[in-house]
């Protein structure tokens, strides 16, 4: 067979994303803030976009068969032809409202209901009372205190002697921001005329504060004391802290060795080990964190439904100037102006189409987190069931890589407070009965109520929890109960027996 150069026919098939279906993909990530912004730029960059008055928004009916009636059809579904553009008629974007009917289901008496102070659309300054389960939105935006101001509140408490207290005070203030006590001991002990001995008690005692972890001198210190007031400072783990920078370097199978546990032992410490704060210090400063502004609003209708909207007060209403375009064309002279101008204005189409198709997309997501998540809006936390994206994904037919950009950076206001809608998402947990699954955040409720309940005389140890767990329906170990209580900032019934007994000097 020779060779040579010849031409072939070949047919494929490919997937191309437009710069328009990259730009709609990223709008769907963006909260309603950051929409704010971006509508911003595009009314700079296109002299065809303007900003209209807020009119009546499409609702939509969803009734206890999940049947949707459409009542009001969206301006966007009537776009106006650039050869139609003499008419002055604005395309526009409304917010939007479904309507959900209450769920037929009882699932017991219904508690007290928050009170939530904001009529209609949301004014940015609602108050979140009542349940307790999340911060207002204006305590979200307040700054916390500093580290220092922190231990030095806790320092009288834990000592009576005063020049152990004076030493303790200066340590603290020699902390960084981390937490971490940057110079040696015995440079303390040279500016202070101290002894040693007298020193290390002093650190000791400034390590006991809260957060766990300050005052620590290096990585592994800093881990091992919050290993030790977990009450999980076993050989075991003891070794595994000693060699951190063998975890660093991925020599694991070695140091599973070392530390004498098994496979699945050794995950779970490592597990463990990755929940401990290596800067524990960063959680006090003095900076002042942005509020958080819902992009949802959730209200209870008199018939028992739910009206789910998006937030007007941060989401301007998007029209195409027809007027100013029609008079801009009439003023061009070339067809290369003509050619720009009429860019702009299939810009300005796309982007209108866009941006109502955004808030369809969220307004039938959030709808669906509500009607899956009804008994928590009703009852509250204990009643939030496992879901995961690919649930809500399937019921409102999209894909669950969508269904995750619009739940990115969004968040949700309801009477019970302001939640992020990723919240809505947890793991499930087998109940001992065998019948379904609870949500993880059911189960911390749980935990967080018995040990708000216990008797200081009686501090529930984590093995107390599991049994008493168990008599609920839960059917959890005792590592994964210690797991849960760690994630929702609750100490050991060491730490907290220590804590009371503090309380009770007071």
């Amino acid at each position: 067979m020779g060779l040579g150069p010849r031409l072939d026919l070949r047919q494929s098939q490919s997937l191309v994303m437009t710069p328009q279906l990259q730009q709609a993909i990223k709008l769907l990530a963006l909260s309603n803030l950051e929409i704010e912004t971006f509508i911003g730029d595009a009314l700079e960059a296109n002299p065809l976009l303007d900003i209209g008055e807020l009119a009546p928004a499409p609702v939509e009916t969803i009734d206890a068969d999940h049947r949707r009636t459409t009542l009001e059809s969206s301006p966007v579904d009537q776009l106006i032809g650039e050869g139609r553009a003499a008419e002055d008629r604005p395309l526009d974007i409304d917010t939007g409202t479904l309507d959900m009917d209450r769920d037929t289901g009882d699932s017991g008496d219904t508690p007290a209901m928050a009170e939530v102070a904001f009529e209609g659309p949301y004014d940015g300054e609602a108050r979140v009372s009542g349940s307790g389960e999340a911060p207002g939105i204006d305590e979200q935006g307040s700054g916390g205190e500093t580290l220092a101001a922190h231990l030095h509140a806790q320092i009288g408490a834990v000592t009576r002697d005063p020049r152990q207290a004076f030493i303790g005070r200066f340590l603290i203030d020699q902390l960084d921001e981390a937490g971490y006590l940057p110079i040696p001991l015995r440079e303390v002990c040279n500016d202070l005329q101290v002894p040693l001995v007298e020193a290390e008690a002093a650190l000791a005692l400034v390590q006991t504060l809260d957060p766990t972890g300050v005052g620590a001198r290096t990585l592994s210190e800093c881990i091992a004391l919050q290993a030790k007031e977990a009450d999980r400072h076993d050989p075991a783990m003891a070794r595994l802290i000693e060699n951190l920078d063998m975890v660093a370097r991925g020599e694991l199978a070695r140091l599973k060795r070392m530390c004498g546990v098994d496979d699945e032992d050794f995950a779970d410490m490592l597990a463990e080990l990755r929940g401990y704060d290596p800067k524990p210090g960063l959680q006090f400063g003095t900076s002042v964190t942005e509020p958080v502004v819902p992009d949802i609003l959730i209200t209870s209708r008199a018939d028992g439904g739910w009206n789910v909207a998006l937030n007007q007060a941060t989401l301007p209403r998007l029209i195409v100037n027809r007027s100013y375009y029609v008079e801009m064309r009439g003023a061009c002279g070339d067809r290369g102006d003509k050619g720009w101008l009429s860019e702009r204005l299939a810009d300005a189409n796309w982007l209108v189409k866009a941006l109502d198709q955004r808030q369809k997309t969220i307004l039938k997501v959030a709808s669906e987190i509500v009607r899956q998540q009804d008994g928590f809006f009703r009852h509250g936390v204990s009643q939030l069931k496992p879901l995961t994206l690919r649930t809500v994904a399937e019921t409102v037919s999209l894909h669950e890589s969508t269904v995750s950009r619009v739940t990115s950076n969004k968040y949700l206001l309801c009477e019970r407070g302001t939640f992020e809608l990723k919240y809505f998402f947890t793991s499930g947990v087998a109940s001992s009965d065998g019948e379904g699954a609870v949500s993880a955040e059911a189960v911390k409720a749980a935990i967080r109520q018995l040990i708000e309940a216990e008797d200081s005389k009686a501090i529930l140890s984590d093995d107390a929890l599991v049994d008493l767990l168990n008599t609920r329906g839960f059917d959890l170990a005792r590592r994964t109960v210690a797991k849960y209580r760690e994630a929702i900032g609750l100490g050991s019934s060491v730490q907290r027996r220590r804590q009371k007994a503090l309380s009770g000097k007071r």
